[in-house]
């Protein structure tokens, strides 16, 4: 028995016998996913018991073909359509994008993107982030948000939707997950966590065509067993926890079969194992079968057949109908599709008093209104943005992370000549919209301009930006501050010394650089785009006060730049929404003092930690249809946890921040909640609960901490705590350490608090692919607390 394969243990259901300790940690790939049927029924449990017997009783008043009909995505004006029934006063479901606010209407605020707030380590900001998108989505009566992403997690650096979640972290994109599903649905909209699951770049997500017009399937994600578990699936078993009312299953293959139509992720890992009560939502055209997918646990086709995103008629409709008069599916499958589907419905009391459809969201719309098959009732165009812009600037500016800061060159104090560089400093000149899912790197529409947020779904449409260039105009005319400005790149490349600048060098210099990611693309490299690192060079030839700025999606090579003498200062501001400019002013002048923190890690050589792509001439060129595999054979060891294993020091660790004072961490403690030893390795059999076996979520450690501010300087600080399990007994591909802990405390000078962490089963344990259960060690765990990965400057070991 000692000889199985993942994949054996898989196929037998999980159940081994006299399997070493060694053996718990397998990382070994397989080809091909378990069948898993029947799809779960839901049942309501974890509080939505009333609410499910309402969708019951709805249920019961529907025909088979009305049935259908609720699960089937439709035309009409919104991203995603389920058709209106009349007679029984439900007025549709209205489905909108995206992970930055309600992309498709207008008068509505563009927020900073899910890397800015994880970029804040602020649990407090990222609910109320989603909190306040999901009165605009309400306000323009829009039921669900397609929102938010924890798929792509960021395996690859250069993935084009990386932006749109928060952090290749399990942990830290599990606290945005949660947070942001309990603030969506706290506003009475329904949140969509996405992708499910393994969707990981852009290149080859969807079938495509060969030169002999002969189909190539889409990317198969490879995934082995444990690295599901404790990496990918960690933070989609938060949100099920957090009561997420869908889940949108992804493009491309996981372990050869497409996502949409896996009966091992679906009904196995989210419907059995995570519990989970709310329906699985088909990504837009992501559906290639129609029986298949019914059966492997999709619950609901979007868009449905219809218009360029789903160009084939849709394989639910009416051949649903028919294939449950046939028997190929059954009709109690159809039931639980529309019970999942119209129990959050009732649960959040979108029966009662919801906002039609904003009629904005019919104009700016893929469809033509004369092709919908049903005539929506559509209400005022409304301003839903209600004082936003405050807390979309404080979010962007918490989240804005200091890497350097040589000789205190921030804050600035009224400099007397200030030069402000590059082609990310003003108003975008192509307009404030940036859909367009086919603008890669190199369409040229996003050179001249600030970048506030990325292209594609996940994009928004702004009714204003405030660009960096305005918001420093208005400070230095306040300071009487001589302000001159060179914004396009192409003219510094011709003109490095700027003899048109008067005086020569500025007192000050600030370089605004940046970095284009989309949907349908992923980036080339990690450079700074449009030549910024080159130029950034030349400026700090002459000016030796040379501050960078940068607006990117995520990982940049910076290491030319931060060791340059004469860049003082490097800011990364990610995608900060439509206060971009007065959220960085903010920081550059000390209004807000820097509190961000990357939630990622930067290399010192562009290529450490970086995964490649999977992509090449060869594979374009294919005539073998399952050619594209994507093997995880790096298991968990992706960002921090690859360079811990390699023993590489990063050029900026994750979870760095500097700030304008200087914090110390002391104290650390960690206490058993039961006594030491007395908890059961493997989790006691109880009924599961959205989220998994409930004792998962119970606390079993508590930590404590000191942290002081021991500076000048009124500022937040963010004590990590950080848990490395006993690498004989949890395996091989076991991190060094990982993230289980984080909290963010304001502190005015000389003042000091107690900061706690609550460990919970789950932070404390691994996957036992034999035993399918989370085991705890026997042996030590040891808990680290610091103020970044590479900084844990307390540290205990402890029995559980």
């Amino acid at each position: 028995m000692t000889s199985l394969t993942l994949k054996n243990v898989l196929l037998l259901g999980g159940t081994l016998v006299g399997v070493s300790q060694a053996q718990f940690g397998s990382h070994e790939l397989y080809t091909s996913s378990p069948p898993v049927y029947p799809s779960p029924n839901a049942t309501g449990t974890g509080g939505w018991q009333d609410a499910f017997a309402r969708a019951q009783a709805f249920l019961a008043e529907l025909s088979l073909e009305e049935k259908v009909e609720m699960v089937t995505g439709t035309t009409g004006p919104c991203a995603g359509n389920i058709k209106p029934i009349e007679r029984l006063n439900f007025n549709g479901l209205c489905l909108q994008d995206g992970p930055a606010g309600i992309r498709q209407a207008i008068y509505a605020s563009v927020f900073p993107a899910g890397v800015v707030a994880a970029a804040s380590w602020d649990r407090s900001l990222m609910y109320h982030r989603s909190l306040l998108m999901g009165r605009e989505f309400r306000g323009k009566g829009a039921h669900v948000a397609l929102m938010p992403v924890a798929g792509p997690l960021g395996r690859h650096a250069q993935g084009g939707r990386n932006w749109e979640g928060f952090s290749p972290d399990p942990y830290l994109t599990g606290v945005g997950m949660e947070e942001s599903v309990r603030g969506m649905q706290a506003a009475g909209v329904q949140a969509t966590s996405k992708h499910y699951i393994g969707n990981e770049q852009e290149i080859q997500r969807n079938p495509s065509s060969n030169s002999s017009n002969q189909t190539i399937e889409a990317l198969s994600s490879n995934i082995d067993d444990r690295t599901m578990h404790e990496l990918y699936l960690w933070p989609f078993a938060n949100a099920v926890h957090a009561g997420t009312a869908s889940i949108m299953c992804s493009y491309q293959r996981l372990n050869t079969s497409y996502g949409c139509q896996n009966s091992k992720s679906l009904n196995g890992i989210l419907k059995e194992e995570l519990g989970f009560q709310g329906y699985v939502m088909s990504d837009w055209g992501a559906v290639h079968a129609g029986v298949a997918t019914a059966n492997a646990g999709l619950d609901m086709n979007m868009p449905g057949g219809i218009g360029f995103l789903d160009p084939t008629p849709s394989f639910w409709g009416a051949n649903l109908t028919t294939a449950v008069n046939n028997g190929s599916v059954a009709e109690s499958r159809v039931d639980d599709m529309v019970l999942r589907i119209m129990t959050p419905y009732f649960y959040l009391g979108q029966d009662e008093d919801f906002p039609f459809v904003d009629e904005s969201s019919s104009v700016i719309n893929f469809f033509d209104p004369a092709t919908w098959t049903y005539n929506y009732t559509l209400g005022p165009v409304v301003d839903v943005r209600d004082g936003h812009a405050q807390l979309i600037r404080d979010l962007a500016s918490a989240g804005t992370v200091l890497l350097k800061n040589t000789n205190n060159a921030l804050p600035l104090r009224a400099p007397r000549y200030l030069g402000v560089f590059g082609n990310d400093a003003t108003e975008p000149e192509d307009g404030l919209y940036s859909l367009n899912l086919l603008a890669g790197i190199d369409a040229g529409n996003y050179e001249d301009g600030t970048l506030a947020i990325g292209g594609g779904s996940g994009t928004g449409r702004f009714t204003y930006i405030v660009p960096p260039l305005e918001a420093i105009k208005r400070r230095s005319s306040q300071d009487g501050t001589l302000l001159q400005y060179v914004l396009n790149n192409d003219k510094l490349a011709q003109n490095p010394y700027f003899w048109n600048l008067a005086p020569t060098p500025p007192e000050v210099c600030i370089f605004f650089a940046k970095t284009w990611c989309t949907e349908g693309a992923d980036r080339p490299n990690l450079d700074l785009e449009w030549n910024a690192t080159a130029l950034i060079a030349n400026l700090a030839s002459i000016c030796n006060n040379t501050i960078v700025v940068t607006h990117s999606c995520g990982i940049n090579d910076l290491a030319p730049i931060a060791a340059n003498p004469n860049v003082t200062a490097i800011l990364a501001a990610h995608y900060p929404g439509q206060e971009t400019g007065n959220s960085i002013v903010n920081i550059l002048y000390g209004d807000v003092n820097p509190s961000g923190h990357l939630p990622y890690t930067i290399g010192r050589n562009v290529s450490d930690g970086v995964i490649p792509l999977v992509n090449s001439t060869e594979l374009l060129n294919t005539t073998d249809p399952n050619a594209w595999q994507a093997d995880f054979t790096e298991g968990q060891l992706i960002d921090y946890r690859h360079f811990d294993a390699r023993n590489i020091t990063p050029l900026y660790h994750f979870g760095y921040g500097l700030s304008y004072t200087t914090f110390n961490v002391s104290d650390l403690s960690v206490t058993n909640v039961d006594a030491a030893g007395s908890v059961p390795r493997l989790p006691p059999a109880l009924p599961v609960q959205p989220g998994g076996n409930p004792t998962l979520w119970s606390t079993l450690l508590r930590a404590t901490v000191t942290v002081a501010n021991t500076g000048e300087v009124a500022g937040a600080v963010v004590p990590q705590l950080y848990v490395s399990l006993p690498q004989a007994e949890a395996g091989p591909g076991t991190p060094v350490k990982t993230l289980r802990g984080f909290d963010k405390v304001y502190l005015e000078p000389g003042e000091s608090a107690e900061v706690g962490f609550d460990l919970l089963r789950r932070d404390l344990s691994f996957w036992d692919v034999g035993a399918q259960q989370w085991r705890l060690p026997t042996g030590a765990v040891q808990v680290a607390v610091g103020l970044h990965a590479g900084d844990l400057s307390e540290s205990t070991s402890v029995t559980v």
